[in-house]
């Protein structure tokens, strides 16, 4: 395997991560964004009225987000092990 070969690789896993987490995160962020509003518009300073939603929130993401995450590791799982029994 060639150095350019290996930054494929690397820079395609580094794709497929950053897709994966994407919803999941955004989701968090999104979530986040409305609770710290909407406690800065009510004054309500609960730790606890943050940390629930976005657990509730990033779970059910996760759920419908979960076979684009699977689909999307096997395709570069079958892309890694097409090279690897090329023997290139």
């Amino acid at each position: 395997m060639t150095g350019p070969e290996v930054l494929d690789f690397g820079r395609d896993a580094i794709t497929t991560l950053l897709l994966i987490s994407a919803p999941v995160m955004l989701v968090g962020l999104g979530v986040g964004v409305l609770i710290a509003l909407l406690q800065a518009l009510t004054q309500v300073q609960e730790m606890t009225l943050v940390f629930v939603p976005k657990i509730i929130a990033i779970f059910v993401a996760m759920l419908i987000a979960m076979p684009f995450m699977g689909q999307s590791l096997n395709s570069f799982m079958d892309r890694v092990a097409d090279h690897i029994v090329a023997g290139q």
